[in-house]
């Protein structure tokens, strides 16, 4: 036989970025990989510069960045290590985004307006990557704007553990915040054999993050709601649908989302409101000095140590949800 035949071993590394490097330590430590030592550093002119410290060549690289504010810098950092990556001869680059950046601008509402969440996909698979895992995408069309796989987890079972274990769910009622998250809570309310509502809502197209009108569907009153979605950016939305909520007769409204974006006025709004409580995830870094007593973080790094090992292991991603992807 010609030629020269060698052992192909499979060899997973993880990265991670400089935006949340809290959660990438996590990550690895439940899966007992080291991060790989990287040099990352921004020029005076805010260039980003990434160089890994050890040989990736062969690896099945899976590069963890979380797309808090300053976005644009971290999506143009998680990039360049993925381009660094491929000119290093990685075999396979998974980009692990939890929140996926410019999620919401995922079609055109108007005329001449963008659909920045396929731009970010095209940049992904542009610079080398082979594979996104992302937590809790906006809208689930957005799985087809990336040409290749795309693992799509929930944070569902996470938050629901949770709220089964310190509330009673026969008395819950299942909320969602608006039209588009009614598949969601519909979900939630299978995981929780609890009865749905619906509040539906008016937004002015030109006032970003405003909300006209309240009508709520199903009923609510004496009820313990659970207001589902999966982001609180300013929380004007989930505040004001708490608030409806109780002038209709809850007996106390909870809200249980994935990523907590907490922008501009949210943390005040949401200490001020209605809710007994407010459950998220740690997609998203949330400093100490960001936390209040109403809010409950729990964390999704064993769920996504757990995708990776399926992911590396040729296993099932969708196994880890009992067949829901």
């Amino acid at each position: 036989m010609s030629g020269v035949k060698k052992p192909n071993d499979k060899h997973l590394m993880l990265f991670s970025g400089r935006a949340y490097p809290e959660l990438a330590a996590e990550i690895s430590s439940l899966m007992g990989v080291g991060l790989v030592p990287t040099r990352a550093l921004n020029y005076a002119n805010s260039e980003i510069y990434v160089r890994f410290e050890e040989s990736v060549r062969g690896s099945d690289a899976f590069v963890i960045q979380s797309h808090a504010a300053p976005v644009n810098e971290w999506v143009m950092e998680q990039l360049i290590m993925v381009d660094a990556l491929k000119r290093a001869s990685a075999k396979r680059i998974t980009v692990v985004a939890p929140f996926y950046p410019y999620a919401r601008q995922d079609k055109k509402h108007r005329g001449r307006e963008p659909i920045s969440a396929r731009l970010i996909a095209d940049l992904f698979k542009t610079a080398g990557a082979n594979r996104l895992m992302s937590v809790d995408l906006h809208a689930a069309q957005i799985q087809g704007f990336f040409d290749g796989p795309v693992d799509h987890l929930w944070a569902l079972p996470v938050l629901a553990d949770y709220v089964t274990a310190k509330y009673d769910t026969a008395q819950m009622t299942v909320v969602s915040p608006d039209a588009g998250r009614v598949r969601l809570a519909d979900m939630w309310t299978d995981r929780l054999n609890s009865s749905l509502a619906i509040i539906h809502k008016r937004r002015d197209p030109d006032v970003a993050n405003q909300v006209a009108v309240h009508e709520v569907v199903g009923d609510v009153e004496g009820k313990v709601c659970l207001l589902v979605d999966d982001m609180i950016d300013t929380a004007g939305t989930i505040c004001q649908a708490g608030e409806a909520l109780m002038a209709r007769g809850a007996a106390k409204v909870i809200a249980a989302a994935t990523h907590p974006v907490l922008s501009g006025p949210a943390i005040e709004r949401l200490q001020s409101s209605a809710f007994e409580e407010v459950i998220v995830t740690n997609t998203l870094p949330l400093p100490p000095e960001r936390r209040f007593p109403k809010l409950t973080v729990l964390s999704i790094a064993p769920l996504i140590s757990r995708a990776i090992h399926e992911v590396f292991e040729d296993g099932s991603v969708t196994s880890l949800f009992g067949g829901q992807s």
